[in-house]
Protein backbone atom coordinates (compact mmCIF):
# COMPACT_ATOMS: atom_id res chain seq x y z
CA UNK A 1 0.00 0.00 0.00
CA UNK A 2 1.47 3.42 -0.95
CA UNK A 3 2.43 5.79 1.83
CA UNK A 4 -0.35 8.18 2.70
CA UNK A 5 0.47 11.75 1.71
CA UNK A 6 -0.63 14.21 4.34
CA UNK A 7 0.27 17.88 4.56
CA UNK A 8 2.68 18.90 7.26
CA UNK A 9 2.04 22.58 6.55
CA UNK A 10 -0.48 24.68 4.63
CA UNK A 11 0.03 28.44 4.30
CA UNK A 12 -2.23 30.93 2.55
CA UNK A 13 -0.30 33.86 1.09
CA UNK A 14 -2.99 36.51 0.62
CA UNK A 15 -0.80 39.08 -1.15
CA UNK A 16 0.48 36.67 -3.82
CA UNK A 17 -2.77 34.64 -3.75
CA UNK A 18 -0.94 31.33 -3.41
CA UNK A 19 -1.52 28.29 -1.20
CA UNK A 20 1.79 26.78 -0.15
CA UNK A 21 1.44 23.16 0.86
CA UNK A 22 4.15 20.80 2.11
CA UNK A 23 3.50 17.07 2.31
CA UNK A 24 4.88 14.33 4.56
CA UNK A 25 6.87 12.96 1.59
CA UNK A 26 8.85 16.23 1.58
CA UNK A 27 7.25 17.56 -1.60
CA UNK A 28 6.04 21.15 -1.56
CA UNK A 29 3.78 22.98 -4.02
CA UNK A 30 2.71 26.59 -4.56
CA UNK A 31 -0.84 26.53 -5.93
CA UNK A 32 -2.34 29.86 -7.04
CA UNK A 33 -5.86 30.56 -5.75
CA UNK A 34 -7.12 30.97 -9.32
CA UNK A 35 -5.70 27.54 -10.24
CA UNK A 36 -7.37 25.95 -7.20
CA UNK A 37 -10.67 27.68 -7.99
CA UNK A 38 -10.87 26.63 -11.64
CA UNK A 39 -9.92 23.04 -10.71
CA UNK A 40 -12.42 22.76 -7.88
CA UNK A 41 -13.49 19.15 -7.30
CA UNK A 42 -17.08 20.29 -6.76
CA UNK A 43 -19.99 19.05 -8.87
CA UNK A 44 -20.64 22.71 -9.76
CA UNK A 45 -17.33 22.72 -11.68
CA UNK A 46 -16.79 19.07 -12.58
CA UNK A 47 -20.39 18.21 -13.38
CA UNK A 48 -21.83 14.82 -12.54
CA UNK A 49 -19.96 12.85 -15.18
CA UNK A 50 -17.49 13.03 -18.08
CA UNK A 51 -18.23 15.85 -20.50
CA UNK A 52 -20.31 17.79 -17.98
CA UNK A 53 -17.46 20.01 -16.77
CA UNK A 54 -18.25 23.71 -16.52
CA UNK A 55 -15.46 26.00 -17.71
CA UNK A 56 -14.62 28.55 -15.01
CA UNK A 57 -13.77 31.95 -16.52
CA UNK A 58 -13.06 35.31 -14.91
CA UNK A 59 -11.37 33.93 -11.80
CA UNK A 60 -8.02 35.78 -12.02
CA UNK A 61 -8.67 37.94 -8.93
CA UNK A 62 -10.28 35.30 -6.69
CA UNK A 63 -9.17 35.10 -3.04
CA UNK A 64 -9.49 32.36 -0.46
CA UNK A 65 -11.44 33.85 2.45
CA UNK A 66 -11.17 30.82 4.72
CA UNK A 67 -9.90 27.26 4.73
CA UNK A 68 -11.75 24.70 6.83
CA UNK A 69 -10.51 21.21 7.64
CA UNK A 70 -12.71 18.30 6.54
CA UNK A 71 -11.99 15.38 8.83
CA UNK A 72 -8.34 14.38 8.60
CA UNK A 73 -8.34 13.96 4.83
CA UNK A 74 -9.16 17.29 3.15
CA UNK A 75 -9.75 21.05 3.29
CA UNK A 76 -12.66 23.12 2.03
CA UNK A 77 -11.74 26.64 0.89
CA UNK A 78 -14.25 29.44 0.76
CA UNK A 79 -13.49 31.65 -2.25
CA UNK A 80 -14.26 35.36 -2.59
CA UNK A 81 -16.63 34.68 -5.53
CA UNK A 82 -18.91 32.72 -3.19
CA UNK A 83 -17.76 29.25 -4.25
CA UNK A 84 -17.34 27.05 -1.18
CA UNK A 85 -18.48 23.54 -2.14
CA UNK A 86 -15.17 22.02 -3.26
CA UNK A 87 -13.60 19.51 -0.90
CA UNK A 88 -9.92 19.15 -1.75
CA UNK A 89 -8.53 15.83 -0.49
CA UNK A 90 -4.82 15.54 0.26
CA UNK A 91 -4.45 13.22 -2.75
CA UNK A 92 -6.22 15.71 -5.02
CA UNK A 93 -4.03 18.61 -3.83
CA UNK A 94 -0.93 16.47 -4.41
CA UNK A 95 -2.25 15.58 -7.88
CA UNK A 96 -2.85 19.28 -8.67
CA UNK A 97 0.68 20.12 -7.57
CA UNK A 98 2.29 17.31 -9.57
CA UNK A 99 0.30 18.17 -12.71
CA UNK A 100 0.07 21.95 -12.33
CA UNK A 101 1.88 22.90 -15.55
CA UNK A 102 -0.14 20.56 -17.79
CA UNK A 103 -3.47 21.34 -16.12
CA UNK A 104 -2.88 25.09 -16.36
CA UNK A 105 -1.90 24.84 -20.04
CA UNK A 106 -5.05 22.79 -20.78
CA UNK A 107 -7.19 25.30 -18.89
CA UNK A 108 -5.77 28.25 -20.88
CA UNK A 109 -6.41 26.33 -24.12
CA UNK A 110 -10.04 25.69 -23.08
CA UNK A 111 -10.51 29.39 -22.31
CA UNK A 112 -9.10 30.34 -25.71
CA UNK A 113 -11.33 27.82 -27.51
CA UNK A 114 -14.38 29.16 -25.64
CA UNK A 115 -13.33 32.75 -26.37
CA UNK A 116 -13.38 33.34 -22.61
CA UNK A 117 -10.98 35.21 -20.35
CA UNK A 118 -9.35 34.91 -16.93
CA UNK A 119 -10.41 38.49 -16.14
CA UNK A 120 -13.58 39.09 -14.13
Amino acid sequence: MPEERVPTEIKLHQRSKVMEITFSDGVSFRLPYEFLRVHSPSAEVRGHGPGQEVLQAGKRDVDIRSLEPVGSYAVQPSFSDGHATGIYSWDYLHYLGENQERLWREYLEKLKTANATRDP
